[in-house]
């Protein structure tokens, strides 16, 4: 799309083309964000527990901090406060997920709010575009000619195209952000409960 292509949506076309940045800025952040959150639980889960078994806390929880994502955070406090007790460990394992999925989600919002505003602007682009066109028509009546439409005509349609594009581009990147979030907190939930039952089962053996 050149120029001199935008030039003809007007103005309209720039905020459509501002709002298609922002929009691609922000998944791209999250994008790369959740990317490095998102680890292999099972082997990391499996490499915390032997060095753990092996009596080496420092190291676990110094393996913790070097791994990036909320599910290496709820271990590392369950390491650290692993002496205070199940309850204990649970408030803080639910703080720390409380925490971490907000952040997960920080750009979602106004992605998903974008997508939606760019058919909007399009919308106004075409209506925009058709009261050109009625303004060309009673300017030049009763001789009116294609070539003076067409200028208003082809604003509306590309105004409208751009912003359908847009925002179908920007529900694409929206659920698949959504998809990626989700399957951090089942990670999540996953390692809760992992941790939990280590916990207790020791508990459980000693009544």
């Amino acid at each position: 799309m050149n120029i001199e292509i935008i030039a003809h949506g007007g103005p309209v076309m720039w905020l459509i083309l501002l709002i298609s940045a922002t929009g691609g800025i922000l998944f791209l952040q999250s994008f790369f964000h959740l990317h490095r959150a998102h680890i292999k639980t099972s082997d990391f889960m499996r490499g915390i527990f032997n060095i753990v078994q092996k009596g080496n806390i420092v190291e676990a929880v110094s393996q913790c901090e070097e791994t990036p994502g909320p599910v290496s955070q709820m271990v590392r406090m369950a390491i650290l406060e692993r002496e205070h007790g199940p309850e204990r460990v649970r408030d803080v394992m639910r703080e720390v997920g409380l925490a971490e999925i907000p952040r997960m989600e920080k750009n979602l919002s106004l992605l998903l709010t974008l997508a939606q505003v760019a058919p909007l602007a399009g919308l106004l682009g075409t209506v925009l575009g058709m009261l050109e066109v009625l303004t060309s028509i009673s300017r030049q009546a009763p001789q009116v000619y294609a070539g003076d439409l067409s200028a208003g005509l082809f604003s509306a349609l590309l105004t409208t195209a751009a912003g359908i594009l847009v925002a179908i581009l920007g529900y694409a990147g929206y659920n698949m952000l959504v998809n990626r979030v989700e399957s951090i907190t089942l990670d999540m939930e996953r390692v809760f409960g992992e941790v939990m039952s280590i916990m207790i089962k020791p508990e459980s053996t000693t009544r």
